[in-house]
């Protein structure tokens, strides 16, 4: 299990050693390219921030895997390889902007049934075919707790972007995750997709920014009709 709470995500500390060399070379140089250096390294620190979280609690609450916008909520017949049949189902999507926090954490107290990477390509990850067509990793988890979906599964997918090419992900099957706990991390720009079980009404609306590990994006023990907004 990988749950790290560091301020920077150890699988930055690479990257981060990379972006000091660029700007120790910079410095050298001086004028601009001093500059630039040192927008490079506080970008590449910043990026692999690792926040904590106050996560909500109470069984039933599906919390958001991701930071970033919800783009799209649609109602689609998840991948077969999910393994969550062949009805269709809500899919929240959540695209991640180069300067959103790229940590993924779980949506749910829960089980891993199932772990699929799939190599793709990397159209912009705020379109709609990159659930379909971009490399990703996606995880399949029974729900646990006392409430009405008890044993159902979710889906929870990391997918590559435009400028993203690396999808971590240090859950393995079996492995028993609480709501919040971190799974895995999208490096450079992302999205992610959360498949809701059947009946579940999502608590978002398009366009909204959610917190990865905070915002609630559905709740099993609600009967809230879909939720509309409006951009004031």
């Amino acid at each position: 299990m990988n749950n790290h709470a560091s301020f920077i995500h150890p699988a930055g500390w690479p990257f981060i050693a990379i972006a000091a060399g660029i700007f120790l070379g910079c410095a050298l140089i001086g004028g601009m390219a001093f500059l630039v250096g040192v927008v490079l390294l506080a970008w590449v620190i910043y990026f692999f921030r690792n926040p904590k979280r106050v996560t909500p609690v109470r069984p039933g609450l599906v919390i958001s895997p991701a930071d970033g916008r919800v783009c799209l909520i649609t109602e689609v017949v998840p991948d077969e390889e999910l393994g969550l049949g062949s009805e269709k189902r809500l899919r929240i999507s959540i695209f991640l902007s180069i300067f959103n926090v790229h940590i993924n954490r779980c949506p749910i107290e829960g089980t891993v049934v199932d772990k699929i990477y799939r190599p793709g390509k990397f159209f912009n990850a705020s379109l709609d075919k990159a659930s379909v067509d971009n490399e990703r990793n996606a995880l399949a988890l029974t729900m646990t707790g006392e409430h009405p979906f008890k044993g159902q599964k979710i889906g929870v997918v990391q997918i590559a972007g435009l400028i993203a090419r690396r999808i971590v992900c240090w859950s393995s099957i079996g492995d028993t995750l609480r709501s919040g706990e971190r799974f895995g991390l999208i490096r450079f720009g992302s999205r992610t997709d959360l498949y809701l079980p059947q009946g579940m009404q999502p608590m978002v609306c398009v366009g909204q920014t959610v917190l990865g590990g905070e915002t609630v994006l559905a709740d099993a023990l609600s009967q809230e009709n879909v939720r509309e907004g409006e951009v004031r």
